[in-house]
């Protein structure tokens, strides 16, 4: 349950919400769509508040991607456009290039065409999260939030889809909720929740300076990681190495 919770999000800007598991984070970006409703306070998008919006309008500027994708039986070319007139091929091909789902597609004899089974049973974890990082940028929202968008996604697809998401968050206003602190460094503010409560905001470094909560869960995980190298790769095939971190 959120509690005394006010932030401000400028147009534009990329925001990282990070805490504890409990902290809120999800419920934050369950108010935006109105999925939940606030039991006190406003929330506001654009300057108005979400009650005010309707609710079509409201979803149709926003594009959440969370960790368990769902896919529905019928093509990929479905999945991705969604049935939207508005979506040719050429645009969700361009929308695939730019994510990395287009290794996905060339897979596929049938191209757009390939069959999807209920729930995406004939496709891996990365493969159905590569596809709805293709989905949201076709539709070209005006805020993203992604909620643990790469948590089901291997070290070497998500290094793959990186760039992507980063093209896919330019421009627009995005907030980011991460499992792998690694991969919110670039944000231009890392909000920390805990207990419902705003508890620090800041860079990366501002945050690792301060040695608050933020800088424990991210050594936290760096250890972990560093006791739970990735396996070794088969013969011949190359690990990419990780961008320079940018704050």
């Amino acid at each position: 349950m959120l509690r005394d919770l006010s932030l401000t999000i400028a147009a534009g800007e990329t925001i990282a919400v990070v805490g504890p598991t409990g902290a809120g984070k999800s419920t934050l970006i369950k108010l935006l769509p109105r999925l939940y409703a606030p039991q006190g306070g406003v929330i506001r998008v654009d300057g108005r508040s979400v009650a005010d919006w309707d609710l079509g309008a409201l979803r149709q500027r926003i594009v959440v991607v969370g960790q368990d994708v769902f896919l529905f039986a019928g093509t990929l070319g479905d999945n991705i456009g969604l049935g939207d007139p508005a979506l040719d091929r050429d645009r969700m091909m361009d929308a695939a290039r730019r994510v990395g789902a287009d290794r996905v597609i060339a897979s596929r004899p049938l191209g757009l065409d390939a069959p999807v089974a209920e729930r995406g049973a004939n496709f891996s974890a990365g493969e159905r999260q590569l596809v709805a990082f293709a989905r949201a940028l076709a539709r070209d929202p005006q805020l993203l939030i992604l909620d643990e968008a790469t948590a089901s996604v291997d070290p070497e697809l998500e290094r793959l889809i990186e760039a992507g998401i980063a093209e896919l968050m330019r421009g627009r206003t995005s907030i980011v909720i991460a499992h792998r602190l690694s991969t919110i460094r670039r944000a231009n503010r890392i909000v920390v929740v805990d207990g419902g409560a705003v508890v620090e905001q800041g860079t990366h470094d501002q945050l690792m300076v301060r040695d608050g909560l933020y800088a424990r869960l991210y050594r936290l995980q760096m250890n972990a990681r560093r006791s739970h190298p990735p396996p070794p790769l088969a013969d011949g095939e190359a690990r990419s190495e990780p961008p320079p971190s940018q704050t």
